[in-house]
């Protein structure tokens, strides 16, 4: 199975909340980062720089939506602080389904929330990507 992850954090998350992340959301789903084809985010996160070096680390494509495309998606756990701060009632959730071209049908894991050791949070959802099974 290939999935694609919607990530969202806190800004100036670390490296290693990141990869922590991950890796705990796709062992939920039985998955390990083999599976995965692509990252996805909003796009006031293209200056995250440890998310880029996650993403390139693994050679994985880095998906950015605007806010307004995220909003169209519609989601099992909406956020009203998210959507206060953003622009957007969902990052994680809709960017994984945005990105996998995809319904909420195929959203294998919703949201998860991680607080690392730097005390910055990381937000991951998992979507099986269109066409996989």
């Amino acid at each position: 199975m290939r999935v694609v992850l919607g990530i969202g954090c806190d800004r100036g998350v670390s490296q290693e909340t990141l990869a922590h992340a991950v890796t705990q959301a796709l062992a939920r789903v039985g998955l390990t980062d083999q599976a995965v084809l692509a990252l996805a985010t909003v796009d006031a996160k293209r200056d995250e720089l440890e998310l880029l070096a996650l993403a390139g680390r693994h050679g994985w494509p880095l998906y950015f939506f605007s806010p307004n495309r995220l909003a169209e998606i519609d989601v099992p756990n909406p956020s009203k602080v998210v959507h206060r701060h953003l622009g957007t009632p969902a990052v994680a959730e809709a960017a994984a389904l945005a990105a996998a071209e995809a319904g909420a049908e195929a959203l294998l894991l919703p949201k998860q929330k991680y607080r690392g050791a730097d005390g910055k949070h990381a937000t991951v959802a998992v979507a099986r990507a269109n066409g996989d099974g």
